[in-house]
């Protein structure tokens, strides 16, 4: 479907990656981001609000009691990642040459250890070297 440059939705022209064509009705996700990649607080800022603004859609949190849901993080935190595995006696590769996951693990011990390997075997498997775990702090 095409939409016309005079919408009569109010449509603005195409610009940069969004263009009125791919508009459709729907719940879903929000991206606030710096096209260039420039990190600054006001996308995080503007990343809150897009977030309290979206408690009705299915990306937001499937239980609003604990808060779990679903969440994309697209640019690595490098100075928070290297600071917190520094404490752990980590030293972290140049930045843009390492990788990082948020993985939820059982509580239960054994259960927990045995998902730990089956990360670290498959990541080695790939060719690639296992840095470390980061219990991620929770309220």
């Amino acid at each position: 479907m095409s939409v016309p440059q005079t919408s009569p939705l109010g449509w603005p022209k195409p610009q940069g990656l969004w263009n009125p064509s791919h508009e459709k009705d729907a719940c879903g996700v929000g991206f606030i981001a710096h096209l260039k990649g420039k990190r600054s607080h006001d996308i995080i800022v503007k990343t809150l609000t897009m977030n309290a603004n979206m408690d009705h859609r299915g990306a937001s949190g499937s239980d609003p009691a604990t808060g779990d849901g679903a969440g994309l993080l697209v640019q690595m935190p490098d100075k928070f990642l290297r600071k917190e595995m520094a404490k752990k006696g980590i030293e972290l590769p140049p930045e843009e040459q390492y990788g990082a996951g948020i993985v939820f693990l059982s509580p239960e011990p054994s259960e927990r250890e045995a998902a730990m390997q089956v990360f670290e075997h498959v990541i080695a498997e790939e060719g690639q070297t296992f840095l470390g775990w980061r219990t991620v702090p929770v309220k």
